[in-house]
């Protein structure tokens, strides 16, 4: 008996502390608690779907978005490094709803526009560079099934080089990518189709009862 008694306890005190991590999620971003827990329904199955620690590895990230555990995909790699926060190889819960965050209407634009370089920025080095820009097109070429020429390829490159690289120092740093979204808003939709819309499109509509009121977490 005092076993059961004290199974339940730890059940309780679980819940308490699960409900306690959504309110907090919720109040740092701009998720409801109703939708921090949708997110923690879908982070469930996508953490357990090959290896069941509750933690979100790259192979199980890919499956969700892409449908393939395995093969290379350039995009999937980015944004997992992206939702990887803590750098641990993992994503943990908290990290997978700040993330998802930045895909929230309610979410400035400044913010998108930043998140989008640093998916673009490959090497991390603060800049995207030529090299890298050629790396993204391929990959958007190869994953739309669509096909150009070598000369094209580079001519499209340096097109977009010379637009953006305002400093003529063969980059584009986050000053100028903002100029040039300004210029051409449209590019990040353009750029992030079908990648970024499948992240929020593979979310559930965030129906759900939760087991407590909204007024009364908040209160």
């Amino acid at each position: 008996m005092h076993s059961f008694l004290r199974c339940c306890h730890l059940k309780r005190t679980e819940r308490k502390t699960g409900n306690q991590m959504h309110v907090l999620l919720a109040s740092e971003t701009n998720f409801t608690v109703n939708e921090v827990e949708a997110l923690y329904d879908l982070f469930k199955q996508i953490s357990n779907s090959i290896v069941n620690d509750n933690l979100i590895h790259k192979e199980e990230f890919q499956l969700a978005l892409i449908n393939s555990s395995s093969k290379p995909n350039l995009f999937a790699d980015r944004l997992f490094d992206l939702f990887d926060l803590k750098h641990k190889g993992v994503i943990e819960f908290e990290e997978f709803v700040r993330s998802l965050n930045i895909f929230h209407p309610n979410t400035p634009e400044a913010d998108k526009i930043s998140f989008v370089f640093r998916l673009y920025d490959l090497r991390c080095t603060g800049y995207i560079e030529r090299e890298e820009l050629k790396e993204l097109v391929l990959a958007l070429l190869n994953e739309s099934d669509l096909t150009l020429s070598n000369d094209a390829v580079e001519a499209l490159v340096d097109k977009t080089i010379m637009e953006a690289d305002l400093k003529g120092d063969g980059k584009i740093d986050p000053d100028e990518w903002k100029e040039l979204i300004a210029r051409h808003p449209s590019i990040i939709e353009i750029m992030t189709v079908p990648y970024l819309k499948e992240v929020t499109l593979a979310f559930p509509s965030f129906i759900l009862k939760t087991e407590v009121q909204e007024s009364v977490l908040f209160s």
